[in-house]
């Protein structure tokens, strides 16, 4: 890894958090993944760089990045935490059941609904989760 900053470490110092040298690895494992990874996952691709971190300090370090608000947990309903920095912009998730491929995206046309539907009802959204859980579409399907 680079000794580039990685945007969950800047959040970190912005915190006033302490930074060891383990969980500047754990944050910058994080901020690259482009993927949703759990904790055994992270474990593995942090040990990769550093093989004196243990899981249990990934699992401490992934609690207190999310007790800070620096990243975000998911279920995907695969009995997995899984985990992303909090991004800049939301977004919601497509979920593919077969593969476990997360997909992120964001859809105008959802946000305009959702907001029309809560105001109908006498609401304004404050905040809201999408997870779509799909499966992929068959030849016969389409």
């Amino acid at each position: 890894m680079s000794g580039k900053i990685s945007a969950i470490e800047e959040a970190c110092y912005a915190k006033g958090m302490r930074m060891t040298d383990q969980r500047r690895v754990i944050a910058r494992v994080l901020t690259a993944a482009e993927d949703h990874p759990d904790v055994e996952e992270l474990h593995r691709r942090a040990s990769a760089i550093d093989d004196n971190i243990s899981i249990s300090t990934v699992y401490r370090t992934v609690k207190m990045f999310e007790d800070a608000g620096i990243i975000a947990r998911h279920e995907f309903g695969d009995g997995r935490s899984r985990y992303e920095a909090v991004p800049d912009e939301h977004h919601d998730h497509l979920i593919d059941l077969r593969s476990g491929r997360v997909v992120e995206f964001r859809s105008e046309d959802i946000e305009r609904l959702q907001e029309e539907i809560a105001r109908r009802l006498g609401y304004r959204i404050v905040g809201h989760r999408l997870d779509l859980y799909v499966l992929p579409l068959d030849e016969s399907d389409t």
